[in-house]
């Protein structure tokens, strides 16, 4: 697909989300469920934007803004990814997830030097197969389709296959969640420097503070499941061939401020690594938005 398509693809999510919440609400097929009380209300994930997925149905729409500095020993430099996610509820049960789109600015990095240039375009579904809301217990499965339309000047143009599932798990204030994915690479061949297989593992905890405040802790954890010809994987900034061995782990720190009510959130977190293994992760600011509908 022409890259010049790629925002005008997005931009009909946008709309489609938005005349969706004009024409019935919450959800688009069926009665809308019945959101929680705000003190059970989870923050929706800081972190890891593309593979961090939790259990809920909802219809919203989240803005990213990353900024990520790469170790001298990898590819040095930084890079600077900026994108915006579309979920639309199609039942109680049944959601749309466009979770990959944007467009990223490398710094300085070596090879790669200053380019700049669109993301791969993802898209899936997540069933919510278990929604216990007495006990704050959820469950989700979800499909998706990483398409390779994005620029590999960027380290994108790979094409991915990707299964996940959900769990999150509320005591009251203090709210738990988790995510595995499993990222199956269509080609390792495909893009500027190839890609692999990739297991994550997303880990979310925060607490209800105030009406308008909550703290978080969020630990992502990356697996690259084939050898290649870099000592490291792409982890979720970029597609890479290689890492097999080297898992990486992170760990974030990050906050929600809801200053509108509880539809509306402004967060940001810091993230950096914990372990000791060769990694393109280095350190990442992230900032985002998202309203729910």
């Amino acid at each position: 697909m022409n890259n010049k398509k790629i925002p005008l693809l997005y931009l009909g999510i946008v709309l489609l989300g938005f005349s969706l919440n004009a024409q019935g609400g919450f959800v688009l097929f069926g009665d809308a469920g019945e959101a929680p009380v705000p003190e059970e209300k989870s923050v929706r994930p800081l972190t890891a934007p593309y593979f961090h997925e939790d259990a809920f149905v909802t219809t919203d729409v989240r803005a990213w803004y990353a900024k990520h500095h790469f170790y001298s020993d990898t590819i040095g430099g930084d890079v600077t990814v900026m994108a915006v996610q579309v979920r639309v509820a199609l039942t109680q049960r049944l959601q749309l997830v466009a979770y990959k789109d944007g467009y990223t600015e490398f710094d300085d990095a070596l090879v790669l030097g200053d380019n700049d240039g669109f993301n791969d375009i993802g898209a899936g579904l997540k069933w919510a197969f278990l929604q216990d809301w007495e006990n704050q217990f959820h469950l989700a499965a979800g499909l998706g389709y990483e398409f390779g339309w994005g620029d590999d000047e960027v380290l994108q143009d790979t094409d991915e296959f990707r299964l996940w599932l959900s769990a999150n798990k509320g005591f009251g204030k203090l709210h738990f969640g988790a995510v595995v994915n499993y990222i199956i690479s269509d080609d390792d061949s495909e893009g500027l420097a190839g890609n692999s297989d990739l297991i994550t593992v997303h880990l979310h905890a925060d607490y209800y503070l105030t009406e308008w405040f909550s703290p978080v802790v969020e630990i992502n954890g990356y697996f690259a499941q084939d050898e290649g010809v870099f000592p490291f994987s792409g982890v979720d900034a970029v597609s890479l061939g290689g890492g097999d061995g080297e898992d990486i782990w992170t760990g974030a720190l990050g906050f929600e401020l809801r200053p509108l009510g509880p539809e509306f959130g402004l967060r940001a977190a810091y993230e950096t690594e914990l372990s000791d293994n060769v990694s393109l992760f280095g350190h990442r600011w992230t900032l985002s938005a998202v309203y729910e509908f």
